[in-house]
């Protein structure tokens, strides 16, 4: 059966390897299009260097805070001894894949935006045709790189970790594959809190000084804070989306082996089985995911909702097949209840897609919640602003108990329908956040489209094309929000099932902290347990994990805290940002004559300056506070205090990201929906109240709220990379 197993791991770098590939031919496909005309290529290069010179800043900084975080992993792991040897290494390569797939899926963007509209020029399918695909570069990029970061790196370990029990050697292994998730994670932050407040920045000082004071369109090349805008939407929706999703995808999958590797301690065969099921069928997720790309099309004067359909046929059509095959590689690979193992992975898609149709609902102007915050524009902003913040308040409640019904079902599926199976049903939990993120390849395809659409339109107004064009692109722009705002979802909800699967794996990386410092034996009650062999409930017990412990109540308090102290950081990072850019924005309209009349350029490179400082000089304080809480709290309150730490911030920050993302959603969509004549159209009073709901929804959607799911998952990443600190040198 062995041999049978590790045949099919090698299913996973050669997908690996096919997913790079397709990625650069979608690359290639799409760099054979014009960029149409010169003034459509000239504002496309303007975006192409901003990006291209703010990420440089950007992995300028990280560098050296991940240089920082290195040299405290050596000392760990050569000086104290607390720390797996290989977890330096892990922790570099795991943030330079991450930051690689938001790199190229950045690039690809801003050369395909320009390409995009004059596609448009022909017709709306091509267009779809040429955005879409453009989005599966990064799609694939992401899915390609973390399977091949994983094979390597088992290949590697599983060559240079010697241990007599092979059964312990694979926990060993699998353990510290996890740790590379730090640095998926801590690049995933920088890259999204960044990001977001560079986007948001140029956003809110385009929108309130262009349309509010001075009258003129949306992307209009008079507005200097316009080409930093189309800048924002790729530092901040391509590279941040990619690194964030990486880094989900790559967690996911190794969480779930590593509780695979502790479920089956004393069946080596079977271990073997749990830990290559996530792999394999994330690589075939893959490989289904490049045939649903390919059932992505649709005809000229589609409507929204044939353009959904177009994409949804191609996501749905990959989600079926992978629910079809994932069956036979369980039964191939004869893991054990491989029919309930199976029906958690059913139950992580129907979850991945329920969430998506509830943001959906919620965000889109098609459905009811939307439109009434449109209608609340006739009384003026404040009714905006009241209405979005209680839509977006009642939106958290379907997607949390979504989350509740699917993360139940995984576990008594893989349980046998038995509460007390405890490994099975984690590993049930972990396996459906595998499921849910197995046909990412196309999910994140859908998710990138929507800023490749949007600069498309920018692109297309910028350079004066007709008007038959700019409806086209307003189209395919108008149903890039929807996705973005799916996609957003998605990704919280899988933040959600992998940080569950990983503070199970926090849990198995104790157990190793403690057979590191010599721990052999655990005194529980009147027992005396070997720690090797312990359950996941002996070692709750052990450290009481309990609501009558104070210090994980502490811990809760302070993960609770963390999500809104987050938020806030990050939210007023972009107030002061934007302060900044409406003032530069004023200033040109002042003092450069001729801006407005079309006679004179505006200074676009001063306004990308201004949101790049912002973004470099905001980013850091929130992104340190969500490495170094964890480690504070381990170092004083142990175990116990970290298990509350995690608790909290899951729960509060799983229900805040909703509640944010859905409410910029769709003040967003609204502001969208009464620029298509809705309620006066554009110029009317409406549409200023709504572009000032669309303004404050800004940050809680693109920098705040989809920050929160990577704060979610770092924070964990951090805990579980520290555990060996946190058991030797704990106050508490």
């Amino acid at each position: 059966m062995l041999g049978v197993q590790n045949n099919l791991f090698w299913l996973v770098p050669v997908t690996a390897i096919i997913a790079l590939g397709f990625a650069w031919f979608f690359f290639k496909q799409m760099m054979k299009h014009s960029e149409g005309t010169p003034k459509m290529a000239e504002i496309a290069e303007h975006v192409r260097k901003g990006a291209m010179a703010y990420l440089k800043q950007q992995y300028k900084i990280v560098a050296i805070v991940f240089a920082a975080l290195t040299i405290l992993f050596i000392l760990m792991a050569f000086v104290w001894n607390v720390q797996n040897t290989w977890v330096p290494f892990a922790f570099l390569t795991g943030g330079f894949f991450s930051g690689l797939a938001g790199f190229f899926g950045m690039k690809t963007a801003t050369y395909a935006s320009a390409r995009t509209a004059n596609a448009a020029r022909d017709s709306l399918n091509k267009g779809l045709v040429v955005a879409f695909r453009s989005g599966a570069v990064m799609g694939l990029v992401v899915v390609g790189l973390a399977l091949l970061d994983i094979s390597v790196w088992y290949i590697v370990l599983n060559i240079f970790i010697k241990d007599g029990d092979p059964a312990h050697k694979m926990a060993i292994i699998t353990t510290t594959m996890l740790t590379f998730g730090m640095g998926a994670s801590t690049q995933a932050l920088f890259a999204r809190v960044g990001g977001g407040i560079f986007t948001k920045a140029a956003d809110v000082g385009a929108d309130l000084v262009g349309k509010i004071e001075a009258g003129i369109p949306e992307d209009d090349p008079r507005n200097p804070a316009t080409i930093a805008d189309n800048v924002g939407d790729n530092v901040g929706d391509v590279a941040g989306m990619g690194a964030d999703l990486y880094e989900s995808y790559a967690g996911s999958i190794l969480a779930t082996a590593a509780l695979g590797a502790a479920a089956f301690m004393k069946d080596t065969t079977m271990q073997a089985s749990a830990v290559f099921a996530p792999m394999i069928i994330g690589a075939v997720g893959t490989l289904l995911s490049i045939v649903g790309i390919y059932a992505v099309k649709t005809k000229e004067n589609a409507t929204q909702k044939t353009l959904l359909s177009a994409l949804g046929r191609g996501t749905n059509l990959s989600s079926i097949l992978i629910m079809i095959f994932s069956f036979f590689i369980l039964k191939i690979l004869g893991l054990q209840n491989y029919v309930g193992v199976w029906m958690s992975i059913v139950v992580g898609l129907i979850t991945g897609w329920a969430i998506g149709k509830e943001t959906e609902y919620f965000t889109s102007a098609a459905y009811k919640p939307t439109r009434n915050i449109a209608k609340q524009t006739e009384t003026g902003a404040a009714t905006v602003i009241i209405n979005g913040i209680g839509t977006g308040m009642i939106s958290t409640a379907f997607p949390v108990l979504t989350i509740v019904v699917g993360t139940i079902l995984a576990y008594l599926s893989s349980a046998g329908w038995d509460f007390s199976n405890m490994s099975m049903g984690l590993y049930g939990i972990g396996i459906a956040a595998v499921g849910m993120l197995s046909t990412l390849g196309i999910t994140l395809a859908t998710d990138a489209y929507g800023p490749i659409a949007d600069n498309a339109g920018g692109n297309a107004e910028m350079a004066g094309l007709g008007e038959e064009v700019r409806k086209r692109t307003d189209a395919l722009d108008s149903l890039g929000n929807t996705t973005a705002a799916t996609g957003k979802g998605f990704a919280i909800g899988s933040a959600a099932l992998t940080a569950l699967a990983l503070l199970a794996s926090f849990i198995e990386e104790i157990k190793i902290g403690l057979l590191r410092i010599g721990t052999i034996s655990l005194e529980i009650g009147t027992r005396v347990v070997e720690t090797s062999t312990a359950t996941l409930a002996d070692f709750m017990t052990y450290y009481d994990v309990t609501l009558m412990n104070p210090k994980v109540l502490m811990g809760m308090f302070i993960g609770a805290m963390m999500a809104f102290l987050f938020c806030g950081l990050t939210m007023n990072a972009v107030g002061r940002a934007a302060g900044a850019m409406v003032d530069e924005v004023r200033r040109q309209f002042r003092e450069i004559k001729g801006i407005l009349t079309g006679e004179t350029e505006p200074d676009y490179a001063r306004c990308v300056e201004i949101s790049t400082k912002g973004a470099q000089r905001e980013m850091l304080l929130p992104s340190l506070l969500a490495i170094f809480t964890p480690i504070a709290v381990g170092l004083i309150f142990g175990v116990s205090g970290v298990m509350g730490l995690l608790t909290g911030v899951l729960s509060s920050g799983f229900v805040l990201a909703i509640f944010m993302a859905n409410a910029g959603g769709s003040w967003d969509n609204a502001k969208k929906y009464i620029e298509a004549g809705a309620h006066g159209g554009k110029g009317s009073k409406a549409h200023e109240a709504a572009v000032i709901g669309d303004t404050v929804g800004d940050p809680f959607k693109d920098t705040s709220g989809p920050s929160l799911n990577i704060l979610i998952k770092l924070m964990t990443m951090v805990a579980i990379v520290m555990a060996g600190l946190t058991v030797s040198w704990s106050l508490l």
